[in-house]
């Protein structure tokens, strides 16, 4: 009897305390669960393999990128379902008992195990990152974290981003073109900075040119651009050869820390920060104040997350961390306006757009969709699948306010305090005439 799907419902729902939302569909061909909702499908034993061997998150996750686990339906209804069942629980669903000790806990483990076999644990995706131990955030760990992200083929990026090339949230006036939406954020963090004619930029963790272009072909600047990823700077610089930009923008491949051609009128950091992490961030700071002009702006575009009531119990998520970000850290963004702050900076605007990110994922998810076939051959079947459900879930955090993004404004005062701002400094709010 082909009965599966129905052992692994119980084993589930006697764990959690509560029915299962989604349907479930076993190796078997069994099926059950309530009628109309998205279906979890387990394509065979090694799926429950991976969660023995590594309970979580982490499990879950190899087990989708290596195929073995599936969701058919709407992606974003099943995610929302799962999260609210799982992973929103939270530390508060085993606190005070060891999960080993936990009877249910070792009731689903023994269930599984009669399940799944007692066979070794598979071997982890090979799209899971490799790292190497030691210090966090060293240049030399930097770089190859940039490269385990960026490095995996222009051409993929492309599909996914579209013709703006631009991997940063999007400032959407309303429902319509994400390239439109790509080049008004460029143009809003422009305005932020004040840039005119002859102005010294310094892009860092420019991407693919989009930033250094705009600026250079729409107010005149002249723009370094850095970043760690070979791939990134040759597409960049192909680009700004086909615009006839060459003369007014260079870029490097190099670690912001060995930037020592200062000073700069203008600093942008578009969605780089959350690299940077928490133990270097002061020097972040520091860096980037030493390199601007008295007067001189920074706009820091950065991804935040909510307060921890206890920070020191905060972790980086475990999915995002093996096959997405590595070492990525992200932070509230109070303590970021502090420490910018700290490093001599006065924080002159901060602007909300987490809905607008959003909105941006839900666009790269529908064309990594659109283009599913030519991303797997560019690529691998495990890598466009953990860029589609790490773009998905990323949206739904986004929505329900799980985490937020940033645009903060800040000013190297100049002699006496002086900020060299406008009196009335909103006037980026539309866009420049002629």
């Amino acid at each position: 009897m082909a009965d599966a799907a129905l052992r692994l419902t119980a084993l589930a729902e006697e764990l959690l305390g509560e029915k299962l939302p989604v349907r479930i569909r076993a190796w078997d061909g069994s099926e059950t669960g309530p009628p109309g909702a998205p279906v979890l499908v387990v394509r065979n034993r090694r799926a429950l393999r991976r969660l023995l061997w590594k309970p979580g998150e982490l499990g879950l996750a190899r087990a989708w990128v290596a195929g073995d686990l599936g969701i058919e339906g709407d992606l974003y209804e099943a995610l929302d379902l799962l999260a609210s069942l799982i992973w929103d629980r939270g530390a508060e669903a085993t606190s005070g008992v060891h999960p080993v000790r936990d009877p249910k806990v070792r009731a689903f483990a023994t269930g599984l195990l009669r399940l799944a076999g007692p066979w070794l644990p598979p071997a982890p995706p090979p799209e899971e990152v490799r790292r190497r131990a030691g210090t966090l955030h060293t240049k030399r760990r930097d770089k190859e974290a940039i490269s385990h992200h960026y490095d995996v083929g222009n051409d993929f990026y492309e599909l996914v981003l579209g013709p703006s090339m631009v991997y940063s949230c999007a400032y959407w006036e309303d429902d319509g073109n994400l390239e439109d939406a790509q080049r008004d954020k460029l143009d809003l963090v422009c305005r932020k900075l004040g840039l005119k004619e002859g102005d010294r930029l310094l892009d860092v963790g420019c991407g693919w040119g989009s930033m250094a272009i705009h600026a250079a072909r729409a107010y005149g600047a002249r723009v370094t651009g850095v970043t760690l990823s070979a791939e990134q700077a040759a597409y960049a610089r192909k680009r700004i050869a086909e615009e006839g930009l060459t003369d007014r923008i260079e870029i490097r491949v190099q670690d912001y820390r060995d930037v020592r051609d200062g000073p700069y009128d203008a600093i942008s950091s578009i969605g780089m920060a959350e690299h940077v992490g928490s133990v270097r961030f002061r020097e972040y700071a520091d860096d980037l104040y030493a390199l601007l002009k008295p007067g001189g702006r920074l706009l820091n575009h950065q991804i935040a997350r909510r307060p921890e009531k206890d920070e020191s119990a905060y972790h980086v998520d475990e999915f995002i961390d093996a096959y997405v970000f590595p070492d990525g850290e992200l932070a509230p963004l109070g303590r970021t306006v502090t420490t910018l702050e700290e490093a001599g900076f006065e924080t002159r605007d901060v602007e909300s757009i987490r809905e607008h990110y959003a909105l941006t994922l839900r666009r790269w998810v529908a064309n990594l969709e659109k283009h599913w076939d030519r991303a797997v051959r560019m690529t691998s079947p495990g890598r466009a699948r953990v860029w589609r459900l790490y773009m998905a879930a990323s949206a739904l955090s986004f929505e329900h306010n799980k985490i937020g993004v940033n645009q903060i404004l800040v000013v190297r005062p100049a002699a006496g305090g002086a900020s060299r701002m406008p009196l009335r400094a909103r006037d980026w709010t539309a866009p420049a005439t002629g």
